[in-house]
Formats: C-alpha cells, structure tokens, sequence
C-alpha cells in the first residue's frame, strides 16, 4: 500500500500546469513508496481555477492561499505564483508544517532567500525549487561526465537563452499572462526568468561562481500596465550579458534575451576542459555532444550520443533505447526525486538553499550591471 502525499496547488498557469503533469504521470513509470493525491487548487479567479481542477482531477479548490495551509488534508504546498508572492506564502507554509515545491526562480532577492531557507531550515520541512533542466537525461549524463574527471580541469563554461516574445512595443505589461514584464511581480526580467536557469545548471555542474561582471539592456522603456490602463516605465530587463569567474579557476560567459528574432526558447551550455568538452541544446534535448581528445586523430571530432539508453540517467524508466522523452518529463523525474527523497530522508537538490545560491548570483549580476564593476557574489 503506498503512502499518500497530498497536493495542495497554489496557481493555475503553464507551470501549474507541468507540475500537475508531473504529479499525475510518475507513479506510471517510477517505483517508490509514496504517491501524490491532487488534493487541492488555489487561485482567486474561480471560474478559470475550476476549469484547472477539473482538467487535471483535483478534488476540491480554494480562493485563499491562508485557508489552504490551514487545512489538514494537504501535506505538500506547490508554489506557481509570480515571485513577488514566493517569500509570504513559503514561510507561512513552512510554519504550518507543509512540505514545499517552489517554482524559480526562489525570491525576488537574496534577502527574502535568506529568510526563507530559515524558515524552511526550522521548521526542517522537506523543500525543493524545481530548476527542471537538471532533470533532463542529458544533463544528468553531462553532470556524470564532469564528475567522473573525463574532462580534466575546466577552462571555459558558456550558457546563452535566447527568445524574441517581447519584441513590440504594443505588448503590456503585468496581470495573470504578463506578469513577467512587470517588475514589481517579477522582480528582473531575464536575469531572473532565464539566466537564472543557466545559473543554476551552471553552479551544478561546474561548481560556485564567485565573481561577476555584467550589461542590461530594457529596449522598450515604456508600456501600459494591464491592471491601471496606464503607460507606465518598464522596469525589467530586456536583455542581460555576463562574464563570471567560477571556484575552480574556470571562466564563464552567459547571454539571455527576449529580443532574438527567430528563437523562442534556444538554451545551450558548453563547458571546456583539458582533456574534453561537452555541450548540450534544449531544442535537440535528448542528445549531448560529447569531443574527447584522447581519440585517434584521424576519427578525432565531436560525437552525438543520443541519450535513450537504459543505462542513461532516469531512461530506464522509460520507453526502449532509441526512442527520446520531452520537456514535461523533466518535471516527472522532479517529482520522482522528491518522492524519493521523502523515502530516503535525503534532500531533494535543488534546496531552498541551494537556489539561494543562483539567487545571490543573479543579484550580484543586477547590481554589475547598475555599478558597471565587477561584483563579488
């Protein structure tokens, strides 16, 4: 007889949406202990927060996060809000007893990070924030790689993410869709919604970064604010460029924007070492390029391993070799991770307090660019 874990769902967007996918599909495909019950979802737009329940079989909804934490039924609070909210509901979760799933990235700032892994860390309430490209089986298998020394030391890791959703100047700002846009939900535009990813798939595999030096850009100064009707000045950025020095000697570049015509959601890493290299692209996610030096020089060059094999990471779960997974089953393995860490008693990285290290990266990125200097983070 499995153990339950109680869902309580607090938003009702895209990504309340993956992690819904994630809750229903795991126990389909990994064997553990525990299986999540869909208990509750919260938002305060009934009739829309109905359709949700309804689509993804919640049994009940709320209007009120307050009354959701005080609810006996719900062990495990997920967080799918806009950033301003992270911090008041996740210590009052925290408070209440609930373990917490927190989207990304985990604050609007490092101060509120703080005092949330305090919260969390008191209370010792299980915690995840769900940097899902971690869990792509390429990724993992570019982790397994750089731990196991195949690359000797490392010189170079690069990251870009690039879109082009946000190039016109008709498009406004804040309310349920746009929220990204308005800084006073958001907190930073790209920085925070996606260098925030590189960040973190960057601390994973190559280790803390230690200093920045960082430019931003916000292209379109103005725009009207969806919830007044009124033009009002743009807050986030548009578009923001990094160099870095990591722990290990290593340097870093890193690119996001919103403004690259012709890419939705291009995100790429390559990471440089001695002896090898590998990179990675979302937009082909089940392959990773691997170059090893070693190699005969007449054969030498750069290899595709295309990453379906059982023996891969989370693959065996999965379908025969050869045939690939998606991005919403990196949100299957999230939650497949967490459940097993409720069995193991180990943390499920990444902690709150792991993503308040990308938190204070990015600050420090934020604050480069306003002091156009190096930064230390």
């Amino acid at each position: 007889m499995k153990k339950e874990l109680r869902i309580g769902m607090i938003g009702y967007g895209f990504m309340g949406r993956t992690h819904s996918n994630g809750y229903r599909r795991v126990n389909n495909f990994f064997d553990l202990e525990y299986t999540p019950v869909l208990k509750a979802a919260c938002a305060r737009n009934q009739e829309e927060l109905q359709k949700f329940a309804d689509q993804w079989g919640y049994e009940s909804t709320e209007n009120d996060w307050r009354k959701l934490l005080e609810r006996d039924d719900i062990d495990a609070v997920d967080i799918c809000v806009p950033n301003n909210l992270h911090k008041e509901i996740a210590i009052a979760a925290a408070e209440a007893g609930k373990m917490i799933l927190c989207e990304k990235p985990l604050a609007m700032n490092s101060e509120e990070g703080e005092e949330m892994c305090a919260a969390v860390e008191k209370a010792g309430v299980a915690n995840t924030v769900w940097y899902n490209y971690r869990r792509v089986p390429a990724v993992t298998h570019a982790k397994n790689i750089i731990d196991s020394g195949k690359l000797g030391r490392i010189f170079h890791y690069r990251a870009n993410f690039l879109q082009d959703w946000t190039i016109s100047d008709d498009l406004p700002q804040g309310g349920n869709a746009l929220w990204r846009l308005d800084v006073k939900a958001a907190g930073s535009g790209v920085t925070g919604d996606l260098l925030a990813h590189c960040i973190d798939t960057a601390v994973w595999l190559n280790g803390a970064v230690t200093e920045v030096t960082a430019m931003t850009e916000t292209f379109i100064k103005e725009r009207v604010h969806q919830e007044t009707g009124e033009v009002t000045p743009v807050g986030i950025d548009d578009a923001c460029s990094f160099l870095c020095r990591f722990e290990n000697g290593s340097l870093g570049l890193f690119e996001s924007t919103r403004y690259a015509r012709g890419h939705k959601a291009l995100y790429t890493f390559e990471v440089n070492g001695e002896n090898a290299s590998v990179k990675w692209d979302l937009h082909d996610l089940h392959r990773l390029d691997y170059f090893d030096h070693a190699d005969e020089s007449a054969v030498r060059g750069w290899r595709s391993i295309h990453v379906t094999d059982s023996d891969h990471p989370y693959m065996g779960n999965w379908w025969v070799p050869g045939l690939q997974i998606g991005y919403e089953h990196t949100f299957v393995h999230q939650v497949a991770d967490f459940l097993k860490s409720l069995e193991t008693g180990e943390p499920c990285a990444p902690t709150f307090r792991d993503a308040l290290e990308t938190q204070r990266v990015c600050d420090a990125v934020l604050k480069s660019a306003t002091s156009k200097s190096w930064e230390k983070v």
